[in-house]
């Protein structure tokens, strides 16, 4: 059994926890733990917290099925906060966000691919998801796999075709639209931008067996 007398709890017996994927280093939530947490975390290998609402053990994901699945539990230099390295099962947030941290209170710090690219895939699932009329997905969905497949054929072209030409902004449109397009071609097949992630990381991995 992992020795906890070298974590620092505070007077309510809780440490903060910072839990992170650790795959793809984003922050997903914030919460506490007290020691049965942390021990419960270590010995099932599945992220528990103490809720201060509640006042009670949590047990991330037990009714919704949004597991965390700690692959790496870490403290910090003055042993007084945790971080859980995660496996994320669904959503982290209970509105249903990825991440508890969705909002933010500036415009002044860029967007990060995996954000955008997560915004984007929210986007379209739930186009598909609720086919709202009007919908420029809706149409597509309605048009079938086929047209929305031509219209990634048609988006490429005209990628190369700006690139061939030197014209960089337009580049930079079309680029965009052929993710667009690639994303939902992508949903239409029930998959994500997580699953081609992982075929680029297992060749990535084959080839300099890293």
């Amino acid at each position: 059994m992992t020795d906890l007398s070298i974590l620092t709890f505070d007077a309510r017996g809780l440490i903060p926890v910072i839990t992170q994927d650790a795959k793809s280093g984003e922050v997903l939530m914030f919460a506490f733990a007290n020691r049965e947490a942390v021990e419960k975390t270590l010995e099932t290998g599945q992220a528990h917290y103490w809720s201060r609402s509640r006042q009670e053990l949590w047990h991330k994901g037990a009714t919704s099925g949004h597991i965390q699945e700690v692959l790496e539990l870490r403290y910090d230099c003055d042993a007084d906060a945790l971080l859980y390295r995660v496996k994320q099962m669904g959503a982290a947030c209970h509105t249903g966000e990825r991440s508890c941290f969705y909002r933010s209170l500036t415009d002044l710090a860029p967007s990060s691919l995996g954000d955008v690219m997560g915004l984007l895939e929210r986007v379209v699932d739930d186009r598909l998801k609720n086919l709202p009329e009007g919908s420029y997905v809706t149409k597509m969905h309605q048009r079938g796999i086929g047209y929305v497949a031509q219209k990634v054929v048609e988006e490429a072209g005209e990628s190369i075709v700006a690139a061939l030409e030197h014209k960089d902004e337009e580049l930079k449109g079309e680029a965009a639209d052929l993710l667009f397009h690639l994303t939902v071609l992508l949903k239409e097949r029930g998959l994500g931008w997580q699953d081609v992630m992982r075929v680029l990381e297992t060749r990535h991995k084959e080839k300099t067996g890293n």
